[in-house]
């Protein structure tokens, strides 16, 4: 067995595997606007027409020309004359013209009539047939949406790369848009190795567990809307594993494979990864805590990953190397963590040159924000993520945080309330 000889920091890892995929993105398609929610838009997406299309009332009222109700007051109203009336839905071309001296009666996001120039709201106005007596002036437009007021035609609605979110379809279908082009989902690879390892559903031997690690790396991905091709628990054989990521290469647009990473004798996973044609080793070895042995290839330009085979290391590596590179791969961004700042409940220390990731519990009490260290090491601990609520992120060069002092944490879920 040997120890890693260059350890990469994260930032100096993902640089390097980012930069070995720079010229690589997903094939995209055409989906239909409603089903295009949570999905990578792969174009930009400008507005084809005014929206609104024409001028029209923000309010139930009267469509005046305001230069005829200046001197309007509760106690000398200005008399008008209603010639018709204008409601959602009407053709622009059959309304009535407002001339000196008249009003048309006008409902919440009809189009304002010739002449017209502003909307008195019906609160101010008293009315007995045809006529109209208006207690309160109005300014030029006032009350008005104007033509082009929400999208201008030509206007950057949704730029490429955006994850698309239900008000962009909202949007989007304000305009007419019926269909988007988005990035495919990105179909990865997925792969368990470790004779200790045994599937669910199965019985084993007194010395097997069941492999928690792959089941949840694959609800990471569907989280971030990526197809999983899983070929299950792997023999802790080179050939055998190099073989089985060979035969799907071509289909699959980046793997991650857990367990056997490390520089021991029965991890195999380096060597089966060093055997594919085309193999570049772009990192093995990381500067963090928990998820050392993470690394990476890259085999016919696509990523191939090597996560630990302990669940809270992996889900480490997960969020630090693999969820970056999906993103990259449609030139996206993930969606914005909460973060909350907390006060540390007790004294940690780790060595300066490692990032470490701690597990937290955060609770609200008397209106301050506690975060309580649930464990620094242990990455097969999977406890430690669903007794906890986030995460604790200590850079390379901090050697630790003293208790009481105020830090900034990562929410994986709701915080706490106490009493």
């Amino acid at each position: 067995m040997s120890g890693f000889g260059n350890l990469l920091t994260v930032d100096e890892a993902l640089k390097r595997l980012l930069e070995s995929i720079r010229d690589r993105k997903l094939d995209v398609e055409k989906v239909p606007l409603e089903d295009s929610v949570d999905r990578i838009c792969a174009e930009d997406l400008r507005a084809p027409v005014d929206i609104p299309p024409f001028n029209r009332s923000a309010v139930d009222g009267y469509a005046v020309r305001y230069v005829d109700v200046l001197s309007a007051l509760p106690s000398n109203p200005v008399e008008l004359k209603i010639v018709g009336v204008s409601e959602t839905g009407y053709d622009l071309e059959t309304l009535p013209k407002v001339n000196p001296g008249e009003a048309v009666e006008i409902y919440t996001g009809a189009p304002i009539p010739f002449g017209a120039d502003s909307v008195v709201m019906a609160e101010f106005c008293k009315r007995d047939g045809d006529r109209l007596w208006v207690s309160k002036p109005v300014a030029y437009m006032q009350n008005v949406s104007v033509k082009g007021e929400d999208f201008k035609t030509g206007e950057l609605v949704v730029a490429k790369g955006v994850k698309l979110k239900p008000w962009h379809v909202g949007a989007l279908a304000s305009l007419g848009i019926v269909s988007v082009t988005v990035y495919c989902k990105p179909t990865v690879l997925v792969a368990s190795t470790g004779l200790e390892l045994k599937q669910l559903g199965s019985e084993g031997g007194s010395g097997k567990i069941y492999d928690s690690t792959r089941p949840m790396l694959k609800a990471l991905l569907k989280s971030i809307n990526c197809k999983v091709l899983d070929l299950g628990i792997l023999p802790d054989e080179p050939t055998y594993i190099m073989e089985a990521i060979s035969k799907h290469l071509e289909s699959i647009d980046l793997a991650v494979i857990t367990g056997g990473t490390s520089l021991g004798l029965k991890d195999a996973t380096p060597e089966a990864l060093d055997m594919l044609e085309g193999s570049k080793l772009v990192f093995h070895g990381v500067r963090m805590r928990p998820g050392k042995p993470t690394g990476a290839y890259v085999v016919k330009g696509k990523p191939i990953f090597m996560l630990s085979g302990f669940p809270v290391a992996a889900f480490i590596g997960f969020k630090a190397f693999v969820e970056p590179t999906v993103y990259a791969l449609t030139d996206s961004k993930p969606d914005p963590q909460p973060t909350v700042k907390a006060y540390i409940t007790r004294r940690l220390a780790k060595p300066t040159g490692i990032k470490a990731y701690v597990r937290v519990r955060v609770y609200r009490s008397q209106n301050r924000f506690y975060a309580e260290p649930l464990r620094l090491t242990g990455s097969g601990i999977l406890s430690t993520l669903t007794r906890g609520n986030g995460i604790l992120i200590l850079e390379e060069e901090v050697e630790g945080v003293e208790e009481g002092e105020e830090i900034e944490v990562l929410l994986t879920q709701p915080f706490e309330e106490v009493a």
